[in-house]
């Protein structure tokens, strides 16, 4: 048995905030920004219910983001909580340059030059950062600037590498707004200069997830993967899907992703608006079945960005999420730079507690069945058939072990209604594994009796508050221990 069990909890003294912590299933990954940047108010929303902190590298230094990220591991260390860093990549953002007087009023009909000169836009000419523009589009293909607000169609490529376009829906054109081509297939490349530096300060302060912009194949994934790996990072890449390149070979960026993030913002310009809803739906569905924890982000809160209630609309929103069974909802401006953060995500936590007490969520497992095909399939099996036991018995708990995070990912998969908590010795992974529906996870690496581990791990359990005597607990394994295989064995308990 182990005689150090505090070792494996790292101070987790508050027994009531841990399980208050683990009330909302679906995690919430909340955006720092100027209104929540202090270690008092991070830790405010952490209490609230933030599983996932979220760092956008498209604002602010690597000096700002370093002190953030010590007041997050500052709480991890001090308080009951294991809370999840995310670092999310600007990715080859595209804009406008200045514009003369920020406002440049354009109608129906009126014909833009876009160049690559750098200069200050006016009715003749207007400067955008995309060196490969003419290159890339062809004559009819629509440019949407300022997230669709105004939209223009390209009418001609002229020799010296200007695009002119003719407007199509007209509005005012301000400085630095971006650019997005729904029909184009964009040459850059997926980490600009400014990602790669980026990334090497993610990977230097070794963050938990990193997130991915405007992916769109699979070489994307395996680029940013080669350089996590050969910096020895247990980093693990999250996949934000924004393109419609990108859905063309979604089955292929999910299998070679480790999480998937249904970035709605620019989606919702990219493609048509009314297929928004579907998408995410269909999504989130093979990111269940690929066993891949998957985040539905972008607006879904916003008005609370300056009031005290979300709109009826917004609190749906989340509530949909939660039924068509995403991981994690986030949060963006709302807790970035909004008046209330705090108060914006306990009013989450309480939309998703009220979602996840019905039983018409898409994600049952008897819909999610291990494929016979797959080199997993063994396992699989195993952990679908621990969450059916768990809930067959009624029981209080299912636990799992992890080396890799497989068995966690896929346990989580299954949507058990018992608590859910894993242990591994990987250290990494007890951070990483807050993004996961219904995940608490713990560091522990005792090498024993597969009975003895599962001894163990009740102890822990029971002494945190968590079990209680007479309560029934799952455990998952396998075994013989010391070769670490896939899990292979299922065990049932009484607390005693």
């Amino acid at each position: 048995m182990s005689k150090n069990i505090g070792n494996y909890l790292h101070q987790e003294m508050d027994n009531s905030a841990a399980t208050d912590h683990i009330q909302h299933r679906t995690k919430i990954v909340a955006t720092v920004g100027p209104a929540c940047d202090t270690y008092d108010k991070l830790l405010g929303l952490v209490k609230a219910g933030v599983n996932v902190f979220r760092l956008n590298f498209s604002h602010g230094s690597h000096e700002d983001k370093k002190k953030i990220i010590d007041h997050i591991r500052k709480i991890n260390a001090s308080e009951p909580y294991n809370i999840s860093i995310l670092g999310d990549l600007q990715g080859p953002k595209l804009r406008v340059g200045e514009i003369e007087n920020n406002a440049l009023p354009v109608k129906e009909g009126d014909i833009l030059t876009l160049t690559n000169e750098k200069l200050v836009g006016t009715m003749e000419k207007i400067f955008v950062s995309y060196p490969n523009l003419a290159g890339d589009v062809v004559i009819g293909n629509t440019i949407m600037i300022d997230d669709g607000k105004i939209e223009v169609v390209v009418q001609e490529i002229t020799p010296a590498g200007d695009v002119k376009v003719r407007v199509k829906l007209g509005g005012i054109i301000s400085s630095k707004k971006g650019l997005n081509l729904p029909d184009t297939k964009i040459s850059l490349p997926a980490l600009t200069e400014k990602d790669l530096i980026d990334l090497d300060f993610i990977l230097e302060e070794k963050l938990d997830w990193v997130a991915l912009s405007f992916v769109r194949r699979t070489d994307d994934i395996i680029g940013i993967k080669k350089i996590i790996h050969d910096r020895n990072s247990k980093s693990k890449v999250i996949a934000k899907i924004e393109m419609p390149e990108a859905l063309e070979n979604i089955r292929e960026i999910i299998l070679e992703s480790d999480g998937i993030m249904v970035a709605r913002g620019d989606l919702g310009v990219e493609v048509p608006i009314e297929k928004v809803p579907l998408i995410q739906r269909q999504i989130i569905r093979k990111c269940l079945h690929r066993g891949k924890p998957v985040i539905v982000a972008t607006q879904m809160m916003e008005s609370m960005i300056d009031r005290v209630k979300p709109n009826r609309s917004e609190s749906t929103d989340v509530a949909n999420a939660v039924l068509e069974g995403a991981d994690a909802v986030m949060l963006s401006g709302e807790t970035a730079t909004g008046m209330h953060p705090a108060l914006v995500v306990e009013t989450m936590r309480k939309i998703i507690i009220e979602a996840e007490k019905s039983e018409y969520r898409y994600n049952r497992e008897e819909d999610i069945r291990p494929l016979p095909h797959s080199p997993t399939f063994i396992s699989d099996a195993v952990c679908l058939t621990a969450a059916k036991l768990a809930e067959s018995t009624n029981a209080d708990a299912l636990i799992g072990m992890t080396q890799s995070g497989y068995t966690a990912f896929k346990l989580s998969t299954y949507r058990p209604k018992s608590q859910l908590f894993i242990f591994t010795k990987e250290k990494s992974l007890v951070n990483q594994l807050s993004l996961s529906w219904g995940v608490r996870a713990f560091f522990y690496d005792e090498e024993q009796s597969l009975d003895e581990i599962i001894a163990d791990q009740i102890k822990i359990l029971k002494e945190r508050g968590f079990l209680r005597s007479g309560e029934v607990v799952v455990n998952t394994g396998s075994t013989p221990v010391q070769l670490h295989l896939p899990t292979n064995t299922i065990k049932v308990s009484v607390v005693e």
